[in-house]
């Protein structure tokens, strides 16, 4: 039977700002990526949706991202590759300080926008994730863009890696992500986005290269916790991989 991840972006609240309905997505997906306090997310947040996670038995990664909060960690920024590494290495250590204290461990590691998009195109910044993630735990899975650079920098690393697909994202040609300033970047449909993911599961991301089309293989779908319609996508794209027989697991 064939398994499939299905992972959201949580814990981006922070202070008396709340973002996203991390109570009704929880029960929903199998792994959750939560923020480590930059781009969102504080302590009393992140403690939380540990404990959330903890309670529904889904499989806990750290979510970090450059340290942003008014621009959502979406803005790039130009950091070199040692502020990077240490910048997620200190993500990584704050979540995992709350999984310890709930009697669990983090079983991935996920960036967050503009570090995310960054470190999939430029395989510098993608070995600096991965030496961070490495010298945190070799058991750590990196989780990045199918065909990027991410997993490839954590397979040279030694890591276990993910190649993540998004149902509700449009893509280039390349297999790039669309950038959300263009029309039509986000599909906020749950039927367009359940349709995506059936695609994604079975048949990967298709690509061009030199006229040809080529198919990359993803491990994990991922819906963003702050899209407005993101329980209705989730909950369509969970009953539409479950009516094809594919069994959800977590990382």
């Amino acid at each position: 039977m064939r398994t499939m991840d299905l992972n959201c972006d949580m814990g981006e609240s922070f202070g008396r700002y709340s973002l996203g309905a991390d109570a009704s997505l929880m029960p929903l997906v199998t792994s959750a990526a939560i923020a480590c306090g930059m781009h969102g997310g504080d302590p009393l947040v992140m403690q939380h949706t540990v404990a959330l996670a903890v309670k529904h038995g889904v499989a806990i990664g750290a979510h970090p991202g450059y340290p942003d909060l008014q621009g959502f960690g979406r803005r790039a920024m130009d950091l070199t590759p040692a502020e990077v590494e240490a910048l997620v290495l200190y993500q990584i250590g704050a979540l995992a300080a709350f999984t310890r204290a709930a009697g669990v461990e983090l079983t991935h590691v996920k960036p967050h926008g503009a570090l995310y998009n960054q470190a999939a195109a430029s395989l510098e910044l993608a070995q600096a994730v991965a030496r961070a993630v490495k010298s945190f735990s070799r058991e750590l899975i990196l989780v990045g863009l199918a065909g990027s650079a991410l997993p490839e920098a954590g397979l040279d690393a030694g890591l276990q890696v993910a190649s993540e697909g998004f149902p509700e994202r449009a893509y280039n040609p390349d297999g790039t992500l669309m950038s959300r300033r263009l029309p039509g970047a986000v599909i906020e449909s749950p039927v367009e986005a359940a349709e995506q993911a059936l695609r994604l599961a079975a048949e990967g991301i298709a690509i061009r290269v030199g006229g040809e089309t080529r198919r990359l293989p993803v491990d994990t779908l991922c819906v963003h916790g702050d899209n407005p319609n993101a329980v209705a996508i989730v909950s369509a794209i969970r009953a539409a991989l479950e009516g094809q027989g594919i069994r959800l697991s977590g990382l």
